[in-house]
């Protein structure tokens, strides 16, 4: 069976499973004070020439939008998404839970369309000034992921106008970076870690989803945010074996490793989907990352599933359906064309 439904099925870089099996006996101080951890966080400073900026090592993407975006609200503040946003949809009200509200605002292929987001940060203000600031949850922070849960990346420029939009209103910018690497290896891309730290307030670069067993590196570059060791302990994220975070994202960052092996999943992912259209099928959304989206007749989904496993996302109409395939750090060029090969 063919795995084409997720790209966090494996387990990890086999140059962090080495590191991780040669230190496997050393005896490490806890709680990310080790020289691991110290190593990751000045290679990540380094790699978004930021020099001044906070580095945490977190476990999981959820724990870690929950967590940044908790210390950047107070408790009657709310953080904007747009309604595919993975905090508003894929995330258990893990936000709500922490006590704020995700303002969903309606996007365009998983991004913010930037003259509907003034038009209704317009409309909201002039809403509230009429009836009391007091009866409202006031949004405090715009919230992105790059890539999108569409499989779509940001500019430049488009970064560079939400920047704007956070300036004008007093909020904070936040970047969802669970997909990160793939973003910055996609065709066209024209951001870079620099610019991501000096237009984002807070973002992560993401591990769980690009060659570690599990982590997400965020960086803090707004010393206004207090993402403080007692917050991270107090919502139970302190790893106690917080080596095992610095070991992985300390390989990752070294010799380039991290954008090798995204580019490998962006490449592959271009392959099949050519793969597809030269054989007819309709691509859904143009993602130039490792998501690719088409639709597919229902009978084909049907015969296809069964020596292939992606992903169902929502109907076409009547008789197709809209499905993904996602490659990863570790697909082959022999699993794609094992698949075009059933195609």
């Amino acid at each position: 069976m063919l795995r084409f439904d997720s790209d966090y099925m494996e387990g990890c870089h086999p140059a962090i499973l080495q590191k991780l099996q040669e230190i496997n006996l050393d005896k490490n101080v806890g709680y990310g004070l080790d020289p691991y951890c110290e190593s990751a966080r000045a290679k990540i400073l380094e790699a978004c020439k930021c020099p001044d900026a906070q580095v945490r090592l977190l476990v999981g993407g959820t724990q870690t939008n929950m967590l940044v975006i908790d210390a950047m609200l107070r408790s009657n503040e709310g953080v904007i998404a747009t309604t595919t946003g993975h905090i508003n949809v894929h995330e258990s009200g893990a936000i709500e839970g922490c006590g704020h509200k995700v303002i969903p605002v309606k996007g365009v292929n998983g991004k913010y369309d930037m003259a509907a987001l003034k038009q209704w940060l317009e409309a909201f203000y002039e809403e509230t000034t009429e009836v009391g600031f007091e009866h409202y949850v006031m949004p405090r922070a715009i919230y992105l992921s790059n890539p999108t849960e569409l499989g779509t990346i940001y500019s430049l420029a488009e970064l560079e106008q939400l920047r704007a939009i956070c300036d004008q209103y007093g909020f904070y910018l936040y970047m969802d970076g669970a997909r990160l690497g793939y973003g910055l290896a996609a065709p066209g891309n024209d951001l870079t870690l620099p610019d991501i730290a000096r237009l984002c307030d807070a973002f992560y670069i993401g591990g769980t989803k690009v060659g570690a067993l599990m982590g997400e590196a965020v960086v803090v570059t707004n010393p206004g945010i207090e993402l403080t060791r007692g917050l991270i302990k107090h919502r139970g994220a302190m790893l106690a074996k917080g080596w095992l975070l610095g070991v992985q994202f300390d390989t990752l960052m070294t010799g380039g490793l991290y954008m090798d092996i995204s580019k490998n999943a962006v490449d592959q992912a271009l392959r099949l989907r050519q793969a597809m259209e030269q054989k007819g099928y309709k691509v859904y959304i143009d993602s130039p990352t490792n998501q690719q989206f088409f639709v597919l007749d229902n009978e084909k989904m049907a015969q296809l599933s069964q020596h292939v496993k992606f992903d169902y996302i929502t109907p076409a109409d009547a008789t197709h359906s809209v499905v993904r395939f996602a490659t990863s750090w570790a697909t082959t060029t022999e699993q794609v064309d094992n698949l075009m090969a059933l195609l």
